[in-house]
């Protein structure tokens, strides 16, 4: 009897190590810069380039390599999303009003923007710890390091490739993930 239970108890936490395993970008949700919940799922089928942005970073000017690369592949498919984060020597002080502003009248950014979370840390938002989890995603996972850095998601909401802050999204490493991930 008692091999029986440890072996059911085995069978349990296989499962669950599985469940975990087997979860996509698609069993979340966040609030979008408006204060509007937004569940992941509403984005099945496309292709996702989630990136953790800040307004006062030397990164920023990827904002307008973001946009345009929106604008050339949108109608194909893919669906950017910035995620603002202040974790990184506070470059994103504004509240979700001011990004939004900055980021329309600086970067003309049309691509849905999400609340500002934190992307790292004790309060780290539930998808970046899904994301940097090195049991829930252990070919990209680990902490983020910088703004910007970038998470591309097949159309059925599965991580595919991970690109650091430098990396930018006009890069060759860029597109050719992007279209490798089945844009239409």
């Amino acid at each position: 009897m008692r091999k029986l239970s440890l072996m059911i108890l085995m069978l349990c936490f296989a499962c669950a190590s599985l469940a975990a395993q087997s979860k996509t970008m698609y069993d979340f949700t966040m609030k979008s810069i408006d204060g509007q919940q937004v569940s992941l799922g509403s984005y099945s089928g496309k292709v996702v380039l989630l990136v953790n942005v800040a307004s006062k970073c030397g990164f920023t000017p990827q904002y307008a390599g973001l946009e345009a690369l929106y604008e050339k592949y949108k109608d194909r498919g893919l669906v950017i999303v910035g995620v603002p984060a202040n974790n990184f020597m506070q470059q994103e002080p504004g509240t979700n009003d001011e990004i939004k502003k900055f980021c329309s009248n600086k970067y003309n950014v049309t691509f849905p923007m999400m609340a500002k979370v934190s992307v790292l840390g004790d309060d780290q938002a539930p998808l970046y710890a899904f994301l940097t989890g090195k049991s829930t995603n252990p070919q990209f996972g680990g902490d983020i390091k910088w703004n910007f850095t970038k998470f591309l998601f097949d159309r059925s909401g599965k991580p595919v490739a991970r690109f650091e802050p430098a990396t930018t999204p006009d890069s060759p490493e860029v597109t050719s993930a992007i279209e490798a991930a089945q844009i239409g």
